[in-house]
């Protein structure tokens, strides 16, 4: 059993876990950020994948707050779980709903697809604009809530702010039973 959520600094796209998340947007058809980095590393079939992922409303495959799963391809992963974050516009519009909705529904779909291990980006961090730290404290307390269902959960940070934010996060809320490694990459 799990008992350590890790904070690492790093490159999503080149971890041997089960299934990476991607940051997606609701195409689900690749993006800038950690989306573009993802569908360039597991290449076209990625693309492919998710253009066949049922629209469920014209231009829609993925609502917010929702997640989706594919195959990971040229990935190390296995799998992704596309999941889309809100788009902060000042707390009033069920942001922080949506954000832990994220959390929740990739971990879902990992549990039900029997993953043991599975890494997450600082989603809605980037374009969207989310404040670095209330979106640390849902990612930390979403992930933290379910670490004993999986044998590893990661946080990623793309850059050295991301990943002093969430590593003191998890610190703050740690237990006994939880570890954060300050990892430079894995």
């Amino acid at each position: 059993m799990c008992k350590m959520l890790e904070v690492i600094s790093g490159d999503i796209t080149a971890l041997d876990v089960d299934a990476i998340v991607n940051a997606a947007n609701e195409r689900m058809l690749g993006g800038g950020g950690v989306d573009g980095a993802i569908h360039r590393a597991a290449g076209r079939r990625l693309y492919d994948a998710c253009l066949a992922v049922p629209e469920v409303r014209p231009g829609v495959r993925c609502p917010t707050g929702h997640s989706r799963i594919t195959p990971g391809f040229n990935l190390r992963a296995r799998y992704v779980i596309h999941t889309v974050g809100p788009v902060w516009r000042g707390g009033a519009h069920r942001e922080p709903a949506l954000l832990a909705s994220c959390y929740r529904s990739a971990l879902e779909l990992a549990r039900h697809h029997h993953l043991r291990s599975i890494a997450f980006p600082a989603i809605s961090c980037g374009v969207y604009g989310y404040p670095l730290e209330e979106a640390a404290a849902i990612a930390v307390r979403e992930t933290r809530v379910t670490v004993s269902d999986f044998d590893r959960i990661v946080l990623v940070a793309f850059d050295a702010d991301v990943h002093a934010v969430l590593l003191a996060e998890a610190n703050a809320t740690g237990s006994n039973d939880a570890h954060v490694p300050n990892h430079s990459n894995n």
